[in-house]
């Protein structure tokens, strides 16, 4: 007789761009979520029974993820072990190739544990890149990495200030999308942190090209992709003559990116990652 399932916490990171978010879609789209190449992965395992990851944080087409977490539940033929996490971690990422995920970590945790209702925090980053007149010249290397908003300097001090309205607990309603009901009622949050800070390029020091840029740390209690709208908020704040509720970046702009990036450009970076409290 079949003992119960393994439990794991796992950690994972993903190159957004060529999927439709992390979470699973039709397969017959022409982009499917990460969720779906996870899926597959975990499949190629041999389970008993067919896993399902219950993925922590939600991100959208084009997003790209540090260090997402989810749990899943794994059923072995009778007679066979529970994997490690090490074999877990390894076989994972032997069936995910090529694809630009990687589990970074994975251990067995309680059959309490839930991947979104045990995380503590949520972090994200927003890289802004300043100074390109036009999309053709943003560097090769910052593509999908950055939003590169037009006009001119920014106002810093101005963003800073309108930042602080930002800190504490608030009702986020207008910086949800309308569609963001379903997947988190309540729009009450709490942002515990919010920086601006210049950032680096990825080829910064080779001087190929002057730009600039600042860098922003939120870090809140969130979900439904409302910290996008706050960033667009304090951008907006920074630019002469412009209404602070002017709408949210794009998505491609709302990138993750576990690279550093060069002194002659200047992004404004919002990155995510997760914490977890670990049962």
């Amino acid at each position: 007789m079949a003992g119960a399932p393994a439990r794991y916490l796992v950690f994972f990171q993903y190159f957004g761009t060529r999927y439709s978010g992390v979470m699973e879609t039709k397969s017959d789209q022409a982009l499917v979520g990460v969720q779906n190449y996870l899926e597959k992965a975990v499949a190629q395992l041999r389970p008993s029974a067919p896993v399902k990851f219950h993925i922590s944080s939600r991100t959208d087409r084009g997003v790209h993820a540090l260090a997402n977490a989810a749990h899943l539940d794994i059923q072995r033929a009778p007679g066979r072990p529970p994997f490690t996490g090490a074999q877990l971690l390894q076989g994972l990422n032997h069936h995910l190739r090529p694809e630009p995920i990687r589990i970074l970590s994975a251990q067995r945790v309680s059959s309490t544990f839930h991947a979104r209702f045990c995380a503590l925090s949520r972090t994200y980053v927003y890289r802004l890149l300043l100074g390109c007149a036009h999309r053709s010249q943003i560097p090769v290397f910052e593509q999908d990495l950055c939003w590169a908003p037009p006009g001119g300097p920014l106002d810093i001090a101005a963003m800073r200030a309108a930042g602080q309205l930002l800190l504490g607990t608030h009702d986020f309603s207008t910086f949800r999308s309308p569609r963001a009901g379903a997947a988190a009622p309540s729009p009450v949050r709490t942002l515990q942190l919010l920086q601006l800070r210049p950032g680096r390029g990825l080829l910064g020091q080779q001087r190929l090209h002057r730009c600039g840029g600042w860098s922003g740390l939120w870090w809140p209690w969130a979900r439904a992709g409302w910290p996008r709208g706050s960033c667009g908020s304090c951008w907006s704040s920074g630019t002469p003559g412009r209404c602070p509720r002017t709408p949210r970046p794009r998505r491609r702009g709302c990138s993750c990116t576990a690279w550093s990036t060069g002194p002659q450009i200047w992004p404004l970076q919002v990155s995510q990652q997760k914490r977890s409290s670990v049962g």
